[in-house]
């Protein structure tokens, strides 16, 4: 069924000039609808990767009481926030690259919007804590043990859920005061801020302005302290007295920089297009806005397995277990 012919089914007339919406219509990648059921393909590998990987790294850092230490703590955090990151926007992505144009009802759009922004923003804080937790163990080893504790480990997970509902929460209330009175077409395959936004027929400049001031105070301040971390690490590693230290201490944070060059790369390569790339085509637009949020879950189980050999060695004990 066309487009067109579905987007009758989620309005309803209040009055002669006013149009109240019950649900939004995704129409997925404008332009590529032919080619929705090929592009479906990778992504849905991607995905089972991205569960997979992730919750083999979450099963042998639950499992081996040897690995209940920070840096594996906080790798969990990451492998479980990677799951829900994905799942969030993926399940549905799907349905609409086989089934066509799907309509997802106004509390439904507004729910998958705070998630998808919120795990977006707690992923951020994760690599912050994992740059962190580095910095300690490089820079002050010998205040590694009383500096990272598990109490701290636990406030640090509490502390990033509060900041990412506490940023997201006012962007969803100012979509809350929006009056749509124009088209309840969403060409994406998933609700985020603006997308719903734009469908306004009010201002929503105060939207844009929160929404990239949030970004630049959240994601950016992040990217920020974690470059200023990974400066005094590497300041501090080629100080080592010995090539093999140099080496050792390379090893334990090559993983998680390759992580996040991946995660904020992609991040910010998306939001700037999307603001400032006028030109840019809008089917490249939403293939990025999905992969920013596919490719990281994906490749960080990847990452880890390959570069942290502990992780490495128990998982492959686990899958090589006698059955």
């Amino acid at each position: 069924m066309h487009v067109k012919d579905l987007a009758h089914l989620s309005v309803r007339i209040s009055n002669s000039t006013s149009t109240h919406f019950t649900a939004f219509l995704l129409t997925g990648v404008p332009g590529l609808e032919d080619f929705q059921i090929w592009i479906s393909i990778p992504f849905s590998f991607m995905y089972l990767l991205a569960v997979i990987g992730n919750g083999l790294v979450m099963a042998v850092v639950a499992w081996d009481r040897n690995l209940h230490e920070p840096m594996y703590l906080f790798l969990a955090m990451l492998a479980l926030n990677d799951v829900f990151l994905c799942t969030v926007t993926v399940p549905k992505m799907l349905l609409i690259f086989w089934q066509g144009p799907s309509p997802s009802t106004f509390p439904a759009c507004l729910t998958q919007m705070f998630f998808v922004h919120a795990l977006f923003l707690s992923e951020s804080a994760v690599l912050l804590a994992m740059a962190f937790d580095r910095y300690v163990a490089i820079c002050a080893p010998l205040h590694y043990a009383t500096l990272l504790t598990g109490s701290l480990i636990s406030k640090v997970g509490l502390a990033l859920v509060a900041r990412s509902v506490a940023v997201v929460t006012p962007g969803v209330l100012l979509i809350l005061r929006l009056h749509f009175c124009r088209s309840n077409v969403i060409h994406h395959t998933y609700c985020e801020n603006m997308g719903i936004a734009k469908l306004a027929c009010n201002n929503i400049s105060l939207n844009s302005i929160y929404g990239l001031t949030a970004a630049l105070l959240t994601t950016g301040l992040d990217f920020v302290l974690i470059s200023l971390s990974y400066c005094l690490i590497l300041r501090t590693v080629f100080q080592l007295p010995s090539r093999e230290a140099r080496t050792k201490a390379f090893g334990t944070c090559g993983a998680h920089i390759c992580v996040i060059l991946i995660f904020y790369t992609l991040a910010f390569f998306s939001f700037f297009t999307h603001r400032f790339g006028n030109h840019v085509p809008r089917h490249v637009l939403i293939i990025l806005a999905n992969l920013y949020l596919l490719v990281p879950p994906t490749m960080n189980p990847i990452v880890y397995g390959v570069k942290t050999k502990e992780i490495r060695m128990r998982v492959l004990g686990l899958c090589n277990q006698p059955k």
